[in-house]
């Protein structure tokens, strides 16, 4: 279990608008003209938090001559969420156990 990765996810997806943006990219593959649509902020400030969660794995970049088209990382969120589940699920039963 890399508890530094999901660490690592989990502070990227905390910030409410890389929240939002997972969230538009859930829908498909979007360039950022279509993400900054979203927001009340510049295109710099889009590209700071698609640096955050593209480190974090949680999105991959895909260029296009002058165009960024981004997508989820599917597999590793899976992953990344199986790992909470299972932490989650051993409180839970910890918890259970106590009660």
């Amino acid at each position: 279990m890399n508890y530094v990765e999901l660490s690592v996810m989990l502070k990227a997806l905390a910030d409410p608008n890389r929240l939002k943006i997972v969230d538009l990219l859930s829908n498909g593959s979007l360039c950022a003209c279509d993400i900054l649509e979203h927001f009340d902020f510049t295109q710099p400030t889009l590209s700071h938090h698609m640096k955050v969660l593209e480190k974090a794995g949680i999105i991959f970049v895909t260029k296009n001559k002058s165009w960024h088209h981004y997508s989820l990382e599917l597999d590793y969120l899976k992953q990344e969420v199986g790992v909470l589940e299972e932490i989650l699920s051993i409180s839970t039963s910890v918890e259970e156990s106590l009660s």
